[in-house]
């Protein structure tokens, strides 16, 4: 799949990098063995996706190219189960339990669009929920037990994993929604593009661009530029305070556990506040 022209403006906007991940993973389903091997011989990760916290025992995971991985600081990051997939779509639901999206590796029995799977044992194992060899969404959010997912060009909206009902069609590189699931948020080339439907209709994009957002509390709206500015917004994304620049330069992905717990990747590496996004650690470093 080839990025549109207004998708490849926002991978313009944000850089030549992060243009070469995210067109390299809508290509075919293939995987990059070799980023998996210098991930496992440096002891770093490689193409981030997504980023979650385990409500049960707030361990960090990373979606990435080439598998799902646990990081903690001053250790290396460790492969959950045997599946070195590339997770594009990541989100947590619920304790223990993951939904993902993206392509099967290499040699598996997996097809090249995994569709929508979900784990209910933190990543060991998947079960194949819809989708199998059809869908590949680049993004995933859930709210009050619906789940909303980007792909194709399209908002596509389930409350059960199984049925989809297509909604707008729009170039986006990421998607948020809101607590209580009645707004939603896409980050396209023009800016932050709001749905008061649902998904079904959107208004225009508003600046400033950001690449990723992630919405954890009503007025708790975190968003991060191509550049690695967070901000925040308490008014669901009208106006926006800049906090402060991530290390590790242009953004591959961003999730806000609450209002002050936020996850960052970055060209080099994960990062992680607990402070609101003033201040950062690294959790984990990212191969080149």
């Amino acid at each position: 799949m080839t990025a549109s022209p207004a998708a490849r403006r926002l991978l313009v906007i944000a850089g030549a990098s992060i243009a070469s991940l995210v067109l390299a993973a809508c290509g075919g389903g293939t995987v990059d063995t070799g980023a998996a091997d210098t991930s496992e011989s440096s002891g770093a990760l490689s193409h981030v996706h997504g980023l979650g916290v385990d409500p049960a025992d707030g361990r960090v995971y990373v979606a990435t190219h080439s598998g799902l991985y646990t990081v903690a600081k001053g250790e290396k990051p460790k492969l959950v189960g045997d599946r070195k997939d590339d997770f594009m779509g990541f989100t947590i639901t619920g304790e223990n339990t993951f939904i993902a999206s993206g392509h099967g590796a290499p040699g598996s029995d997996r097809p090249g669009n995994v569709g929508l799977i979900e784990t209910k044992d933190t990543g060991r194992t998947w079960t194949s929920r819809s989708l199998s060899g059809e869908a590949d969404f680049h993004s995933l959010d859930s709210a009050k037990g619906t789940v909303y997912g980007y792909e194709g060009g399209r908002i596509r909206v389930s409350s059960d994993l199984k049925s989809w009902d297509n909604r707008a069609t729009l170039e986006a590189l990421d998607l948020a929604v809101n607590p209580s699931g009645d707004r939603l948020l896409a980050t396209t080339a023009e800016g932050a593009a709001t749905s008061t439907d649902g998904g079904r209709t959107f208004g225009k994009g508003a600046e400033p661009v950001q690449a990723f957002v992630s919405w954890p509390a009503e007025k708790s709206l975190f968003g991060i530029g191509t550049s690695g500015k967070l901000s925040s917004s308490a008014d669901s994304g009208k106006t926006w305070k800049e906090l402060t620049t991530v290390p590790g330069g242009q953004p591959q992905a961003l999730t806000a556990v609450n209002a002050d717990h936020i996850l960052v990747a970055t060209m080099a590496g994960v990062y992680e506040s607990r402070d609101g996004g003033k201040s950062f650690t690294e959790l984990a470093p990212l191969a080149s």
